[in-house]
């Protein structure tokens, strides 16, 4: 870690820090174990194409049972965790409302249930489930919509935030939208909540925003039964003592100076931008002692400073994270262009002691991510450990520390648009381990910023240095480049990035799919088009680039053979031979109109005479979406693709490595009567053990494949630049090919 600058606010001492150099292992990392898909916890007779979610967890007290909360099925879910290396379905508990925190006490759950009308008219209450006969034996009336519980350490108290949310639609959100929230809180008495023992504790005329409104977001209590609450919109913290009622302190939660950020959504990570005096906006708090606490500036409304902040109880600032999380997202390919009005958008904490330690988790909810530093005490900056991956939207954070686990709820799904549902993830800690992610990362530029990328489509190995490739990226970005990997180092790291240009400019328009090392030096490059886009119909283009990004050439196909094109194009590239013997090959990913059912085409294009052939390739069939190739790199006497279904998770079934000889096979000149060969295939490898090791979600693209000169292979997975997905990459050494 370097230390940046270091900035005054008032008596606080802001240490904000870069990762500029990261460490991203930690003595005793946490690693992924178990993945758990909320779509098979639900109860008979639910439709399974309506969505779920996983928001917020906890965890009954034997630590054998995670809850989590279901919103839009109005339920709680629970999850069997004795072996938490595999994670059961254990059932639902229908509410009348929408769940939106649970506590556990003795053998009662206590949920918090939004029964609102709409947002001018807000009600709620607590249930109480029984947990051993998942029975709704009472509902305490809220007066209002709850979002976070908390229970305090010692058992004696419990405390509500009562939001009571702004309509975001209403007049662009602005404040005040009365009736206001509050703090709500309960006495706790032989293991249960005393009905009558609710107080409401006014939190009106603190903030200066909007003092008739303060709109409560989360609550924490420490040991000294002090309760810490964060007034989201307000950009206010309150401190108050729960045996008394009476609020201890309050104070603005400030503002920070954002440089070197993104701040335009035009398809480039840039990180030559700044924003000054943000409102931090904080979500979730957390004690980390009876002094200070930690919050994550999510920035609901008009702030979100992209980190996090330690606060002690009296207002002072003892720590501001900065830029450092969005850089490292950016590093790790995970940083969300198309979302980055709030950048990667903190949201969710947790602070527990695992052994000596004391730790603190923070979650990006745009970035798919957790952070984890130890905390240094008092005066000291907390040290960076790692990052996992967290799911899509990981929002509930929950610490096991007894068990050594640490748990991440994401809300998102994404099922109705192809991609994975709700999930809870289970890790564990691994004294002696190391980190199993991430797998691959960049270094800082000329610029001295981490090289951004993301959506890797495409590899091809460097003709002469073992453990040097080169990728790709798609049309996520707005610009096409170059990447290039080194291999060897673990996490492997990508050391430079070029950019496409013509003319002089960067190159627009392309979606590169596949990359091969020509000859004679610089790349065959291709670009798969698309003829359905509605905006600007695109064609597939062999490009001939130079080791500089430089288009030497755009070779399109023949006009009636282009004709013939559907959505799926040009997905891979790979050169056999040399000089007037030299052959391009590309793999189409899918039929095409003049293909048989059940056959995609293999073009191979000789640069000597410019003359183009085809061969057909046999995909398998697809239990449920399409099947189809992603890469294709040359292999002794023919080649190797990638072939893959579109599915995810538990529903992926084909993804594999399969040889094609081209020995004695001659293309069919394109465009002539002549039926194409049709290629024999053989499978090489099956890739789902290689995916589902990794303890996540099986990842539904599988892009690129390349050999090295060494004869290692490697592997790496598209995350669509972070759109609709967890951002996720999984870059994966395969060994030696015999």
């Amino acid at each position: 870690m370097r230390p940046m600058l270091l900035a005054t606010a008032s008596a606080a001492v802001l240490a904000l820090v870069a990762l500029s150099a990261p460490v991203l292992a930690a003595d005793a990392p946490f690693n992924r174990i178990a993945t758990f898909n909320v779509v098979e916890n639900l109860p008979a007779g639910a439709d399974p194409a309506k969505p779920t979610a996983a928001e917020i967890i906890t965890y009954t007290e034997d630590g054998n049972t995670l809850i989590y909360s279901d919103s839009p099925g109005e339920r709680i879910g629970f999850i069997d965790i004795t072996d938490p290396a595999a994670p059961k379905a254990a059932g639902v508990v229908a509410l009348d409302g929408e769940p939106t925190t649970t506590v556990v006490i003795g053998g009662k759950a206590y949920v918090g249930v939004n029964t609102s009308e709409s947002k001018a008219k807000p009600s709620g209450h607590l249930a109480v489930v029984d947990l051993a006969t998942r029975k709704v034996e009472d509902k305490i009336d809220l007066g209002g919509q709850p979002d976070s519980i908390t229970k305090s350490p010692d058992g004696r108290y419990l405390a509500i935030a009562i939001e009571n949310e702004r309509d975001e639609d209403l007049n662009d959100g602005a404040l005040p939208q009365l009736p206001a929230g509050n703090l709500t809180t309960f006495e706790v008495k032989d293991g249960r909540v005393v009905d009558a023992s609710k107080k409401v504790i006014d939190l009106t005329g603190l903030a200066a925003i909007a003092p008739e409104d303060p709109e409560p977001e989360y609550v924490d209590i420490n040991s000294r039964n002090e309760v810490v609450i964060t007034l989201q919109e307000n950009n206010h913290i309150v401190v108050v003592d729960l045996p008394t009622g009476k609020i201890l302190s309050h104070f603005s939660a400030g503002t920070v100076d954002l440089d070197k950020i993104d701040t335009k959504k035009d398809g480039v990570i840039d990180l030559s931008g700044s924003m000054k005096a943000v409102p931090r906006e904080p979500d979730t708090v957390q004690w980390i002692d009876d002094n200070r606490f930690v919050i994550a500036n999510e920035g609901d409304w008009k702030g979100g400073t992209r980190g996090f902040s330690i606060f002690d109880k009296t207002g002072k600032l003892l720590f501001e994270s900065g830029t450092a999380p969005e850089h490292m997202a950016v590093r790790l390919g995970h940083y969300p262009e198309k979302r980055n009005k709030k950048g990667i958008e903190m949201e969710g904490a947790e602070v527990a002691t695992f052994g000596d330690d004391r730790l603190i988790f923070v979650a990006s909810e745009r970035g798919s991510l957790v952070f984890v530093y130890r905390d240094k005490g008092p005066g000291a900056a907390p040290e960076f450990l790692q990052v996992l991956p967290g799911g899509v939207g990981p929002e509930g954070l929950m610490a096991l520390p007894k068990r050594d686990l640490f748990v991440t709820a994401a809300e998102t799904d994404n099922r109705k648009d192809g991609g994975i549902g709700s999930v809870v993830t289970l890790y564990q800690r691994q004294p002696g381990a190391t980190a199993a992610y991430p797998t691959l990362l960049s270094v800082d530029g000329p610029n001295g910023l981490p090289i951004w990328w993301s959506a890797l489509s495409g590899f091809a190995a460097d003709a002469k240095e073992a453990g040097k490739l080169y990728a790709v990226t798609d049309s996520a970005y707005a610009q096409a480049r170059i990447l290039t990997i080194d291999a060897n180092a673990k996490p492997a790291k990508i050391t430079a990035a070029t950019v496409l240009t013509k003319d002089g400019e960067p190159a627009k328009g392309l979606d590169l799919e596949g990359i091969a090392v020509r000859p004679e030096g610089g790349f065959w490059i291709a670009s798969e088009g698309n003829p359905e886009k509605k905006e600007k119909a695109t064609q597939n283009l062999l490009l001939r680039v130079g080791a500089d990004g430089a288009i030497a050439e755009e070779i399109a196909l023949p006009e009636a053979v282009a004709a013939q094109a559907g959505r799926f194009g040009f997905e891979g590239v790979a050169v056999v031979g040399t000089g007037a013997d030299e052959t391009v090959w590309i793999a189409v990913q899918r039929e095409w109109k003049d293909d048989p059912k059940g056959f995609t085409k293999l073009l191979a294009y000789k640069p000597a005479d410019k003359s183009w052939g085809v061969v057909r390739y046999p995909l398998d069939k697809a239990a449920k979406g399409w099947v189809g190739l992603s890469e294709i790199s040359p292999y002794k006497d023919g080649l190797i693709v990638i072939e893959r279904d579109n599915q995810i998770g538990n529903d992926a079934a084909i993804k594999k490595l399969a040889f094609v000889s081209l020995k004695d096979v001659k293309p069919a000149p394109l465009g002539s009567e002549v039926t194409p060969p049709v290629l024999v295939k053989s499978e090489v490898k099956d890739l789902l053990p290689l995916l589902k090791a990794t303890h996540g979600y099986v990842l539904d693209k599988v892009e690129s494949f390349a050999i090295d000169t060494a004869g290692n292979a490697f592997i790496v997975t598209d995350n669509d630049g972070v759109d609709g997905s967890s951002g996720e990459t999984q870059f994966m050494s395969l060994g030696k090919m015999n």
